[in-house]
């Protein structure tokens, strides 16, 4: 199998871009090499426009409507799938605070099922509930600064500020796990390791950087349904990304076959189809995979963001509806996802009794051991 992939919406380290607020990855797949099988045809279509390349910004609705039924017969002729990546990216600020100040391997105030168990989406949309743009800059800005300093004053200032919010909850036991987890951050800035140590490591915590992990977890779930070999992945040309892209996809390689609890509830983290075909990088100019996959997504994103779309364009969108996987990172989604899940729990009177009392002894454990960590958190001075 071949994969074609290329994003739309980047700004890098830059998340409150008030209109490119997501970021998008496309990833179009299929059993044979189109930049070798569909020379031809895609070399017919830039000479019908006059283009060096099919670039879908460039085109606009009026030209990419003149070929849609081409590409609709490519499509049906090799059998494309295409998924779509996204990443809310003032929701990514507000997730890597969570998951910095409140992992429970860092921070003891934290109840170990509020970090390993999905209560931590309980935990995180609770929190997430508190913050405001202004407030989610300054975490985020703490979250790149290399200045081990700077960065301590402002997640300690944040952390300050979420917790004069706290008593918005409406329920007493979330205002003490979450107040206690905040001020042990606070008075122990330097233990949570909140920010980066280097410029370079910014990268690995952009939103393109997380994108590419649900990319590279797609394509192994499409190895996976179809028992084929990915036999290259083809990932659009640019400089910032390039080299945290290959960097990414050679350390899930290396974990090819490994399976991974994260947690009770929790999903496993599956690397057994990952591929082992490096990833190369090209430009549309010299691959007919990026230039059908930029045209894809273009048409996607236009499509779920509702704006200007021909009709005709319509026929690259319905033969996905049931082939192609879209994925999101967001806290909308989150909420969405894992509400399903706590719905289908069992209520504690369909338990077995022996359950539930063993569950309780193990939940006193865990409290016991974290109020031994909180004790005395309050009786110093938290003022910088």
């Amino acid at each position: 199998m071949c994969f074609y992939v290329d994003e739309s919406g980047h700004t890098g380290a830059h998340l409150f871009d008030k209109h490119q607020p997501m970021l998008y990855y496309g990833v179009l797949s299929s059993r044979i090499n189109i930049d070798v099988l569909a020379d031809r045809k895609l070399i017919a279509i830039r000479n019908e426009l006059k283009v060096p390349r099919l670039h879908a910004a460039e085109l606009g609705n009026h030209r990419l409507a003149s070929i849609a039924a081409e590409i609709a017969q490519l499509q049906k002729r090799f059998d494309f799938r295409f998924d779509l990546y996204r990443v809310a990216k003032p929701d990514h600020a507000i997730i890597c605070f969570f998951d910095q100040v409140f992992d429970q391997g860092m921070n003891p105030a934290i109840t170990w099922t509020g970090y390993w168990t999905p209560m931590r989406y309980v935990l995180l949309l609770k929190i997430a509930s508190f913050f405001d743009e202004k407030l989610a800059r300054v975490a985020w800005q703490a979250r790149i600064t290399v200045d081990n300093e700077n960065a301590q004053t402002k997640m300690k200032a944040v952390c300050r500020e979420l917790r004069g919010r706290l008593s918005r909850l409406p329920d007493a036991r979330s205002k003490q796990l979450l107040g206690d987890a905040l001020m042990w951050a606070e008075k122990n800035a330097a233990s949570i390791c909140y920010n980066v140590e280097s410029k370079k490591d910014v990268l690995q915590i952009t939103p393109n950087n997380i994108g590419f992990q649900s990319v590279m977890h797609g394509i192994a779930r499409r190895i996976g349904k179809t028992g084929k070999q990915a036999s290259c992945i083809v990932v659009d040309q640019q400089t910032e990304f390039n080299k945290a892209q290959r960097t990414l996809a050679e350390a899930y390689q290396s974990a090819r076959g490994v399976v991974s609890p994260l947690g009770p509830g929790m999903p496993e983290l599956d690397m057994r189809n990952m591929p082992t075909v490096p990833i190369e990088f090209s430009s549309g100019n010299h691959s007919h995979g990026l230039e059908l996959v930029d045209i894809y997504l273009w048409v996607f994103k236009r499509f779920i963001e509702k704006s200007e779309l021909r009709p005709e364009l319509y026929a690259l969108i319905r033969p996905q509806m049931h082939r192609g996987r879209t994925d999101e990172l967001s806290l909308n989604a989150l909420g969405r996802r894992w509400s399903k899940w706590f719905d289908s729990l069992p209520q504690l009177d369909e338990m077995p009794e022996e359950q539930v009392a063993r569950g309780k002894e193990l939940l006193k454990i865990d409290e016991d051991r974290r109020l031994e960590a909180t004790r005395g958190l309050y009786d110093l001075d938290c003022s910088d």
